[in-house]
């Protein structure tokens, strides 16, 4: 009785594992070699298109600054005032003389009324009636000069404040109110003209990288879609400078690194859907179906990737194309 009753119970437990196996993953698939893009990632950095200095066009005291780091200004807007007190001196200087001039005109003037009354009475010469208006002409020429030389003075003074260039972020302010600053010395930097990134790969790229290329961008946030939009004909250290647009760039941060992937040339692959590669101790798998007749075959995978929302798998080695490509039964 032990001998009849011990198979029937082996087949009870056996049903159970073999009932999932009657059904099928998926349908087959051909695989055929296909044009895929190698890239290569790199680090750019978030770059302002425009970085212009804001100089002083007056050298003196930095008595006021109104931005810092990171505050958004407008062309033409105030950032700082420099104060040479010297200038204030050379205003009095220059008002001064005028009042000085102005008597010597009165004077000059008085003195040629005179003459000309002197020479209506036949007392006085021509001569002496032209020397004194070309002495009043002289005055008055005279403060005309010294009126021109303060309107330089208030001009030079009007420049002490410092004007944004563009509009934009303030990147950097290396000075502080108090601190002497020097005439054309860099009181603040502005980036402005939007932002991208930067990118410097080896020269052996340069020649398969062209302007307009999709790139792939690994944010914070998430993947991102940016173009090649400039590559820059000089290279730097054995490297080929580009510049990438990112639409909507996050740029809290200038020079900020951000990973990069960009196209390096296409080539022929064969892609398999992940769900159909079954790996057992190490090794992976795909079950090949030729003429009716079905059988496992040893392949090597490379890297990964999304097609068309599906997760497909490079192989390497193990299938040459036209192929038949079946799941395995689960």
């Amino acid at each position: 009785m032990k001998s009849v009753f011990l198979p029937l119970a082996l087949c009870a437990l056996t049903l159970p594992l073999v009932a999932p196996h009657a059904a099928r993953a998926e349908g087959p698939v051909t695989v055929a070699p296909v044009e895929v893009t190698d890239w290569k990632a790199v680090y750019g950095r978030v770059e302002a298109r425009d970085m212009i200095p804001a100089r002083a066009r007056l050298g003196g005291t930095l008595v006021e600054l109104a931005v810092s780091e990171g505050d958004a200004v407008q062309a033409g807007q105030p950032l700082g005032r420099i104060v040479d007190e010297k200038l204030v001196f050379q205003l009095g200087a220059i008002d001064a003389q005028l009042q000085a001039l102005g008597a010597q005109l009165t004077n000059a003037e008085a003195e040629l009324t005179r003459g000309e009354e002197l020479l209506a009475r036949g007392v006085a010469t021509a001569q002496r009636l032209d020397a004194l208006r070309t002495q009043v002409d002289v005055v008055k020429g005279q403060i005309e000069a010294q009126r021109a030389q303060r309107q330089v003075v208030e001009q030079q003074t009007t420049e002490g404040t410092v004007l944004a260039p563009i509009s934009g972020r303030v990147l950097n302010v290396p000075v502080a109110v108090g601190a002497v600053v020097m005439l054309g010395e860099v009181v603040a930097t502005i980036g402005g003209g939007g932002f991208f990134l930067r990118v410097a790969v080896p020269e052996r790229h340069a020649d398969v990288m062209r302007q307009g290329d999709a790139i792939s961008i690994e944010t914070a946030t998430g993947a991102a879609q940016g173009t090649l939009a400039k590559v820059y004909p000089q290279i730097e250290n054995g490297r080929v400078v580009a510049d990438v647009e990112v639409p909507e760039l996050d740029a809290a941060f200038v020079d900020a690194r951000v990973l990069v992937r960009l196209p390096m040339g296409k080539r022929q692959a064969i892609l398999l859907p992940a769900s159909l590669i079954e790996t057992r101790s190490g090794l992976d798998f795909v079950l090949v179906e030729r003429d009716g007749a079905r059988m496992e075959r040893a392949v090597v995978p490379g890297a990964r990737s999304v097609e068309n929302g599906v997760d497909m798998v490079e192989i390497l080695s193990g299938l040459t194309g036209g192929e038949t490509v079946v799941a395995h039964e689960q």
